[in-house]
């Protein structure tokens, strides 16, 4: 059966814009133009926008999904197995958090309290659970399984203080950052300098021994990859390149 491009907004939820913007940018193609100059689309394109639909559920830019599409369409029954772990991952996410609202609840009314990690627990479980999300693979590819599982189990080790500080720090590198770009500032200036050193310090808080080599590794795949790219470069353009810039001169000082 094939679909206009109302037909098939309409049957997956979408708008008609949605999809015209998707074929604009090579995401879903339609099959086929009707004598009269419609968009048709048949059963691959409805498979397809399935799963494109899956993967914007997780919160995946459009840049991140046509790169998973890639492997999709090599072997689409493996594509959608990922995809059912990760549903089962939030899902077991969710579960946490729910239980430890309800745990609070019991608490306001006179039940057992709840120990300080109990009562934050399940947000470094989030934390982690994006962090494999969007850049598991990489990362295991790049150090391996055994140096990611320390780094998620020092995560999961951190006091509520440092979780704290861990979190503010980032969030201060990400304004540094911006401010810098925007600045015109160099990465090998003060600033720059300044901004990598921190960078150091919020890797200490997730990392094992520390070596110049690994960080300015990790730098280096901050503006290679669309999504470093995307949380880097979201309020100035430039932020992931600036980094990864500042990281290899403080490194090499280093070494």
């Amino acid at each position: 059966m094939e679909y206009t491009v109302s037909q098939l907004a309409a049957l997956a939820g979408v708008t008609a814009r949605t999809l015209r913007h998707y074929d604009a940018i090579g995401l879903l193609k339609p099959t086929r133009a009707s004598g009269a100059g419609y968009r048709l689309y048949g059963p691959a394109e409805v498979d397809r926008l399935q799963l494109i639909l899956f993967y914007r559920a997780l919160g995946l830019e459009l840049s991140a999904v046509a790169e998973l599409l890639k492997e999709a369409d090599l072997d689409r029954a493996a594509a959608l197995a990922r995809h059912l772990a990760e549903l089962e991952r939030r899902r077991e996410q969710l579960d946490r958090q729910i239980a430890a609202v309800k745990r609070s609840i019991q608490q306001e009314q006179g039940g057992i309290p709840m120990t300080d990690v109990e009562k934050f627990e399940c947000f470094k479980q989030r934390v982690i659970g994006e962090n494999e999300r969007k850049y598991g693979e990489e990362l295991r590819s790049k150090y391996g399984d055994q140096e990611v599982d320390a780094t998620y189990a020092k995560v999961m080790g951190l006091t509520k203080q440092e979780y704290d500080a861990w979190t503010a720090l980032g969030k201060e590198i990400q304004d540094r950052l911006t401010q810098a770009v925007r600045a015109g500032l160099p990465p090998e200036g003060e600033e720059g300098q300044a901004i990598a050193r921190a960078h150091r310090r919020w890797l200490a808080y997730s990392g094992s021994a520390y070596t110049p080599q690994a960080h300015a590794g990790l730098a280096a795949m901050y503006p290679e990859d669309p999504r470093f790219v995307a949380y880097y470069d979201r309020e100035a353009q430039g932020c992931a390149a600036f980094l990864r810039d500042a990281v290899e001169l403080y490194t090499k000082r280093l070494s």
